[in-house]
Order: C-alpha cells, then sequence, then structure tokens
C-alpha cells in the first residue's frame, strides 16, 4: 500500500470519515479495519497513531458555566497534551467551589446549543472527535417529564410486632419505613400504598398471609394480633422517586422510567429535536450519544410491569412480590437479608425461583424498552451508540449486543499494585487491587462475540486518589485495563475550569487533569503509549478459545440483580480469579451465556457463535440452567466439547413455572453428560491460590496453553491478539513494587516461519528477538509491559536491553546539590549526604513540584561505563549527562544507556525528579477543595513518597 494511502485510510476515526460510511456499516462494529494487514502498515500505524486513536476525555461543562473562548482554549490544550477526542459531558457545578460569577446556560436551551455548535465547529478545525451524552449527570432524567415518565421503585416496608396487641398503624409511618435511603432523592417522589398485610413471623405458606389493604381508613388501619410474632408488610409504589445525580442547569429534576418505552422516546426526541431544529444534523460532527453511569438506586417499575411479567413468565407474581423483594437502601443494594420474617426452607426455594422470575423480565424489558430504543435513536440520527449498559436487572453480557461502542470502566484506588492475596480479594466485592472493574471482562467479551474490536473504557475514574495522579499508576491500571478487554480509553476526566479560577481549579470529580498539575508536562508520555496500545488492538482480533459462565441466574434468585460494576455481593466470590488464572496460564477466555450457548453450533469439537470459536467451558457453580441449555451442553460435549463444573453440577431449572418438569429435563441432561467423564469434569475450587490451580488443571486435562507460562505470578498476566499476518502478545507486570522473571514458551504454528518482535509502546520503537527454542525470558520490572509481535518482517535493530547492575558498579555518593522547585514558584536550595525519601525530610514532607539532584564524578576510564541506574525513584525522571537530556523515564526501572556521553575527568549529572500533588495538598488547610479531596475522612490519603532514594549507579 502506498504511504499516502496508508495514512489516509489509517485516520478512520476522524468524525468526518467515521461517519460518512455506508448505513449499513452502524450495524456492525464500529472499527474495521481499513488498512491492508502488512506489517509495515501496521508497525507504522503503531508508531504514529492517528488523532483517532488516542485517549479522549470526558469533558464535564460544570455548571454549564461555558465560555466560548475558554472552551476553545481547552480544546487546544487537550490535543496539545495528546488527547484525540471529548466527550461533552454537562454537569452540576462542584459544592464550595467558587464559580468567579460565571452564569451558567441552560441544557437545551437556544445559548446552549450555540456553544454546543461553536465547540463542535472548534474540534473539527482541530481534527478532534466530539461524543455527546444524550443528558445531563446520570442517569437519563429531567425537569420536563410527567408523572409516569418519572423513574419508578416499588418497595417493601416490614415492621414486626408480638402478640397479643391491638395498636393503629398510620400509612405515613409505612411511608416512611419504606423510603429507600436512595443516594439522590426526589422531593417531588409520590407514595402510593398497593398492599397491606398480616404474615406471621415463620411464614411457611401464602395461606397464612392476611390482605388488610381494604381496611385502611383514614390514611391508617386498626391492627388486631394474637399471641405470637407477625409482621405488618406494607407493599409501597414510589413515582419520581430519584433525581438526577447531579444534573446541570436546564437538566436537573426527576429520572427518567427506563422502562417506559414511550417515554423514553419522547425523552430522546426531544434532545435530539431541540438541538437540531436550530443547528441542524449533529452528525458527522457528532460521533455518538453516550449512556453514563445506570445507577437507577433499584428502580424496577412500570405501570404495566405485572401484566408484562404475567405475560412472560405465565403466572401471576403480584400476590408474592412482597416476600421476594430485599430491604433496599443507596443504589438500590440489599442491606438486610434478616429484614423481613423468617422463611420455611420450602417457601424460599419457591420464592427465589420467582425472584429469579422477576430480574430476567426486568432486564428484558430493561432492553427492549430503553436499550434497543436508544440504539434506534442513535441510528435514526446516524450517530453511533456509545453505552454503560449495565447496572442493576440489566444482562450483564448481552446487554452491551446492541451498542455500536460498548464501555467498560477502570478506577484508581489504592491497592492497585499492591499484593493482593486470593483470600483478600474475595473479602471485597469490587476489584481490589485491580483497576478494572468486574464489569469490563463481560463487556468486552459481548464485543467479541459481536466481532466489535473498539471497545471504550471511562478509564482512571479516581475518587479516593485525587492529586496522586502517578503515571506510573496511571500505567499499571490502564494495562490492566487492557488485559481485560479495554481497546480505547477515555479519561474520567477534564474539568472545565478557567485559568484564572482559584487553585486548584473547578473539580467535579478526580482525576486532576489539569495543566496546573506537577505531572500534566509529561502527560502526553502516557497519552502517546495508549494511543499505540489502541491503534495496535483495533486493527486486530482478540485471540480466546475457552469460555466461562458465571452463575447469573442462581445470584438472581437468591440475592436479586446486583450493581454492576459495584456489587453488593459477586456470585461466587472468586468469579473473576478464574478468567485471571486462565491467562496468568497462557489460555484466555470470554464470557459466555446461556442465550449464547442456545444460539450456538457444535461440531467438531467446537462451541461456535458467530466468528468465536471455544474448546472448553468452564461453569462456575453454577447450580441452575434452563432444560434447553443443558440440552446444548449435552449437544456440545456429544460433539467433542469438553466441560468443567466448578465446584457444582447443574441440578435444577430456573424459574417457577412448571418447574418440577424442568427440574427433571436438567437432571435428565446432566446424567447423560455425567456419561462422558472425561468430557464432563467436576473441580472442586482450591483453598487458596488460584493461578496454581489453574496451572494444575492444564497440566492434568492437557488444556494446551499457547504460551507455556514456566511460573505464573498472579502480578504477571497476558492477552493475545490475531490480525492475518501477525500475532501480537501482551504481558503485563501489574506489580509496583517487584521485578518478576518471564519465561514464555509459544506454540510452534506461532513462530513457525515467523520473526518474533518487541514493539515497544512507550517510545513507538521495535526490535528484533532471537528467540531459542521459542522461549522468551525477560525480567519484567515494576509496572513494565512488554509488546511481543511475530510477523514476516525481516528487517529492523536487534534488541539489546539495558542489562542488570554488575558487581563492580560505581555507586554515587557525593555530596548532591539540590534545589526544590516547588509548584507554587517557590526554590529552596539544600545539600544532601544521603538520597532518601522526601516526606521523611520533616522540611519536604509536603513538597510538591520538581527537585533537581546535581553531582560530579571524575572519572580515568570513562569507557568501561554504559550504563546509569537511578535506583528507586518516587515520580518522573529525567537525566542529564555533561548537559545532555537522556529524556524521561516515568515508570518501572528508571535505567540510561548513557552511551558515550562520560569523559575523562570531571563529569556532571543531574537527575531531576517531579512529585505528586497530593502531600502538599494536604498541608493546605485553608483551602476547601484541597482538603476535601485530600484529607475529608471518607478520602483522607496518606502521605506518599517522592524523591530520589537511589542508590544511582554507574556500570559496564
Amino acid at each position: 500500500m502506498k504511504r499516502k494511502t496508508f495514512l489516509q485510510q489509517s485516520a478512520i476515526f476522524s468524525v468526518a470519515s467515521l461517519l460518512m460510511l455506508k448505513n449499513n456499516a452502524f450495524s456492525k462494529s464500529v472499527v474495521n479495519t481499513l488498512i491492508d494487514d502488512t506489517d509495515d502498515d501496521l508497525y507504522q500505524l503503531f508508531k504514529n497513531p492517528s488523532i483517532g486513536y488516542r485517549p479522549f476525555v470526558r469533558w464535564w461543562w460544570n455548571g454549564n458555566k461555558v465560555e466560548r473562548t475558554e472552551l476553545a482554549r481547552e480544546l487546544k490544550l487537550l490535543k496539545e497534551a495528546g488527547i484525540g477526542g471529548v466527550e461533552i459531558n454537562p454537569i452540576s457545578f462542584p459544592s464550595n467551589t467558587d464559580d468567579m460569577d460565571i452564569p451558567s446556560v441552560d441544557w437545551l436551551s437556544n445559548e446552549w446549543i450555540d456553544l454546543l455548535k461553536f465547540t463542535l465547529v472548534e474540534a473539527k478545525k482541530l481534527d478532534m472527535t466530539c461524543d455527546l451524552l444524550a443528558g445531563t449527570g446520570f442517569p437519563y432524567g429531567a425537569g420536563f417529564l410527567a408523572d409516569e415518565e418519572c423513574a419508578q421503585v416499588v418497595v417493601v416496608a416490614v415492621k414486626k410486632l408480638t402478640g397479643p396487641l391491638k395498636t393503629e398503624i398510620s400509612l405515613f409511618d409505612i411511608f416512611k419505613e419504606a423510603d429507600p435511603a436512595t443516594l439522590s432523592p426526589y422531593t417531588g417522589r409520590k407514595m402510593e400504598i398497593l398492599g397491606l398485610s398480616i404474615v406471621p413471623d415463620p411464614l411457611t405458606s401464602m395461606d397464612q398471609v392476611k390482605n388488610i389493604t381494604n381496611e385502611v381508613v383514614d390514611e391508617g388501619v386498626k391492627i388486631d394480633l394474637p399471641k405470637g410474632k407477625f409482621a405488618i408488610y406494607g407493599l409501597v409504589k414510589i413515582c419520581g422517586f430519584m433525581k438526577v445525580i447531579q444534573g446541570a442547569p436546564g437538566g436537573t429534576g426527576p429520572v427518567l422510567n427506563h422502562f417506559n418505552e414511550k417515554a423514553v422516546k419522547k425523552y430522546l426526541n426531544k434532545i435530539s429535536g431541540t438541538i437540531q431544529n436550530r443547528i441542524g444534523p449533529l452528525a458527522p460532527d457528532v460521533r455518538s450519544f453516550f449512556v453514563d453511569s445506570l445507577e437507577m438506586e433499584g428502580a424496577n417499575w412500570t405501570s404495566d410491569m405485572m401484566a408484562e411479567f404475567q405475560k412472560r413468565r405465565g403466572y401471576d407474581l403480584y400476590p408474592y412480590l412482597p416476600f421476594i423483594l430485599f430491604r433496599t437502601g443507596r443504589m438500590g443494594n440489599t442491606i438486610d437479608l434478616n429484614y423481613a420474617v423468617k422463611i420455611s426452607p420450602e417457601m424460599e426455594k419457591m420464592l427465589n425461583r420467582m425472584r429469579y422470575d422477576f430480574e430476567y423480565t426486568k432486564a428484558e424489558l430493561f432492553r427492549e424498552r430503553f436499550s434497543n430504543s436508544f440504539s434506534q435513536w442513535c441510528a435514526e440520527n446516524k450517530i453511533k451508540s456509545r453505552a454503560q449498559a449495565y447496572g442493576r436487572g440489566h444482562f450483564p453480557l448481552e446487554g452491551t449486543f446492541g451498542m455500536d461502542i460498548p464501555e467498560c470502566e477502570t478506577w484508581m484506588k489504592y491497592g492497585i499494585g499492591e499484593e493482593i492475596s486470593d483470600r483478600d480479594f474475595t473479602k471485597y466485592p469490587w476489584h481490589l487491587g485491580r483497576g478494572n472493574t468486574m464489569i469490563n471482562k463481560y463487556v468486552s467479551s459481548a464485543a467479541h462475540l459481536k466481532g466489535k474490536k473498539l471497545i471504550s473504557s471511562e478509564e482512571l475514574t479516581n475518587t479516593e486518589m485525587v492529586f496522586n495522579e502517578s503515571l506510573e499508576l496511571f500505567k499499571i491500571a490502564g494495562d490492566q485495563s487492557t488485559i481485560s478487554g479495554v481497546t480505547h480509553p477515555i479519561f474520567h476526566g477534564f474539568n472545565y475550569s478557567p485559568p484564572d479560577a482559584a487553585f486548584p481549579g473547578w473539580i467535579t470529580y478526580g482525576g486532576y487533569f489539569n495543566e496546573q498539575n506537577t505531572m500534566w508536562p509529561y502527560f502526553k508520555h502516557y497519552t502517546d503509549y495508549r494511543a499505540r496500545q489502541s491503534a495496535l488492538l483495533q486493527q486486530a482480533t482478540f485471540f480466546a478459545d475457552i469460555a466461562i459462565m458465571a452463575p447469573i441466574g442462581d445470584m438472581w434468585g437468591d440475592f436479586g440483580a446486583q450493581m454492576e460494576p459495584f456489587p453488593s455481593r459477586v456470585t461466587p466470590a472468586y468469579q473473576q480469579l478464574i478468567w485471571e488464572s486462565i491467562h496468568q496460564n497462557g489460555n484466555a477466555c470470554d464470557y459466555v451465556s446461556e442465550q449464547v450457548i442456545a444460539d450456538a453450533d457444535f461440531k467438531s469439537g467446537w462451541m461456535t457463535y458467530g466468528s468465536r470459536k471455544y474448546h472448553t467451558l468452564f461453569l462456575i457453580e453454577v447450580k441452575s440452567i434452563l432444560p434447553q441449555t443443558a440440552k446444548k451442553l449435552y449437544d456440545f460435549v456429544k460433539a467433542g466439547g469438553r466441560i468443567f463444573c466448578i465446584e457444582a453440577y447443574p441440578e435444577q431449572s430456573l424459574g417457577w413455572l412448571n418447574h418440577e418438569q424442568k427440574d427433571l429435563e436438567v437432571q435428565e441432561w446432566v446424567m447423560k453428560l455425567k456419561a462422558y467423564p472425561a468430557q464432563f469434569i467436576f473441580l472442586p475450587k482450591p483453598a487458596a491460590n488460584f493461578s496454581e490451580w489453574y496451572q494444575t488443571v492444564q497440566a492434568k486435562y492437557k488444556i494446551t496453553p499457547y504460551v507455556k507460562i514456566a511460573n505464573p505470578n498472579t502480578f504477571v498476566t497476558q492477552v493475545r491478539y490475531q490480525t492475518k499476518n501477525s500475532d501480537i502478545f501482551l504481558f503485563n507486570n501489574a506489580s509496583a513494587h517487584l521485578s518478576i522473571d518471564l519465561d514464555a514458551t509459544f506454540l510452534p504454528e506461532i513462530t513457525a516461519k515467523k520473526q518474533a518482535w518487541i514493539w515497544d509502546a512507550a517510545s513507538g520503537e521495535r526490535f528484533k528477538l532471537d528467540l531459542k527454542d521459542r522461549n522468551f525470558k525477560i525480567k519484567l520490572c515494576p509496572a513494565d509491559a512488554k509488546i511481543i509481535v511475530f510477523n514476516k518482517d525481516r528487517n529492523g535493530k536487534n534488541w539489546d536491553p539495558i542489562p542488570e547492575i554488575t558487581p563492580n558498579a560505581i555507586s554515587l555518593k557525593s555530596v548532591w546539590k539540590v534545589a526544590f522547585m516547588h509548584m507554587d514558584g517557590t526554590v529552596k536550595n539544600e545539600e544532601i549526604l544521603e538520597l532518601t525519601d522526601l516526606k521523611d525530610l520533616p522540611d519536604f514532607t509536603h513538597f510538591a513540584g520538581t527537585v533537581s539532584y546535581k553531582t560530579s564524578i571524575t572519572l580515568s576510564n570513562p569507557a568501561s561505563l554504559h550504563y546509569l541506574d537511578l535506583g528507586k525513584v518516587f515520580g518522573i525522571a529525567e537525566l542529564i549527562v555533561n548537559g545532555e537530556n537522556l529524556g524521561t523515564q516515568w515508570y518501572g526501572r528508571r535505567a540510561y544507556a548513557i552511551r558515550n556521553l562520560l569523559k575523562k575527568g570531571a563529569n556532571s549529572i543531574e537527575i531531576k525528579v517531579t512529585t505528586v500533588m497530593v502531600n502538599y495538598m494536604k498541608s493546605l488547610t485553608e483551602n476547601t477543595i484541597a482538603q476535601y479531596w485530600s484529607n475529608n475522612k471518607k478520602k483522607e490519603q496518606p502521605l506518599q513518597s517522592m524523591g530520589l532514594a537511589g542508590p544511582v549507579n554507574l556500570y559496564l
């Protein structure tokens, strides 16, 4: 391919070219590889990614207090930092912040729309992409919604009593008890009693329930209880129960009823109609409409919910509804499993089945009425759909199927890069020690199943580590995100904040992506790194030949749907460790579901779904499945496939209607499956060390890894991608402290007639590898990652890594002249005899800025010294030898090849280290914003290590 043609085609994500694709492209993957897959073209795209592959940012229009001049300035600032696009996100103005008397502009007003148009034009001049949040804050909602268009929730109130007792209970008491402790309650919410019952404690039969709804008089009901324990159950509907979280002016008010299709379409059409009637079509200037966090606080109702349930599930749920609902609080999370009366085991089994049916019905309605409506609306406007299509009560896998750009979430939290045992990980249902959340693998698997290569992520979301924006931690979290399947980060986020706003500026959320951040001058190193990863991986197909399935149905029945990606519980608690262990041992997997299995074909030992093929399926404590799924599992095994049942065999069906017959069908299929003991295998879970456990399983059952990892380590993992001519591997070390030896041997079919390369995403360089017996050995330094590419290109430089420090190294122990250049503009000079962590020096504990360490060394034989290792560095390092800057090292081992820069006699060495801000921000006790993010009781951050701790060594 000609260079000019390649460059034109590689810019496929520019707004104009992307949206000029034919209409039928909207139903396919957003990313179609338009370049010819020649080795040189792929490498050139990797080395110099076009702007569409660069990271985007969520751009908070704080309080809609936006002005043209500042909008233009910030776009240019972002582009200079290596950002390729923005997600325009109107949001409320941050509290306790001086707004400088800048007025707000109401969302969807003519003035706001004109500012939007101005922004789109300015972005186009810079060749930057724009996405647009379809609403303000989250979830969708606004003040113009009518009652039935507002989110609704049905909750249960339980008041326990002991008889004999004569009393009266007011509806006010029931409403007060029922009112969920939502994060964002709407003041205009309306409550309605749907049912009131007297229930014995314990409850063994529905015949024991006495309905007293019709006995309500004058907003109260008289109760006459015999001796014993009882409870009054109130079933309460709340209309408009929550308001938009952090809605911007013009977009505040109640949350939309996402189960009401008519309301959803009316809401969406109002947005597109209002904007486009004033400025014309948003396409192609807007790439995608975006759905942010579906934090719907447990919304579960619409006017025809029970009618739809009966039509779909075949029975009337209404009498049982109070008994399948849990006591809920913030985010709709279950807060007390013992809130209700005790229920007999048999009745509990019945209610669990009914609870599953309710959750499944809600998920169906949400997908049909909201998700599908949103996707169709986007297509009608010739704009892509981008969505975080998960939350409480959605299909965690299939919920993403219909979105053009599926989105994950990766967070910054303390614990990333630290040692986290399997036991500790399972105690915490989110993602302890991981940047990627539990939903990422579901979302990326869904994208793989549907042939989509562009998988975005709300990336580096930061509410706990604000002002501790270490590029090294960014890299660890970002590499974990990539391992989980993400191919394009959208940083969370960039605050609209005028330069003359009081320090540290307007901050709705962290991270503190701001030009005042000490790391900002170096931020482009990180955006370059992620851009190269994205450009490469979006051209390739994620490889996986193993499928895993979680017990979603069992979880829904036992505990109700969870708030992904932040569930109250994960079922089972070790679920994520299964896929992680598979990848740590040189295999790769995708999540599948019962729907995927139902639609799959089976032949010659493979389960095939679209272009995906799997030879092995792991069922992770799946106890309940549909009979048709059990039959399909049998078809898979009969065709030569293999199934591992971890900790449990499927033993019953899902749902209530005709469950006895369906249970028998499941059990009959499982018995048939057990007739294939070499292919239908029970595996007990390990007590600890899942990585070692999977290695044992791998060896015992001859699960062939495509890359054999000799000594698996939980910090080290990998993924594999393929193009027509190349195999691509990413290995990463997620430890912030440990160097770990990687010993990896690739399959012969991968290496045959191909050259192995290291492609360095930090520099864009590539180097030839000389593999002996297909084996690759390397010491992965902290936060390190290596991209290994096998292709047919033969021309290039050999890899010549910086060696380990030799025993005869010269340690620089002379006096260091140190200049502390504070971010506040002050400079302080000191002489230091011994390098140490600055937080341990009382005069510099709360420093933030750049520290210059200077020394000199006299050499008689400089030609014998080729390398300089800085030792332990807490921050971003630069090295200047005899006046020549050797560049920036921002993660891992800070070591340099110094070539021929040393001379006989005196040599000057300067090392600059730029620190994080948080220690300084903790010291600003009069700065409300600094204290909120660094010293608030819920956000109190520890002091961070800073500076050059060494030892600094010169060696051959």
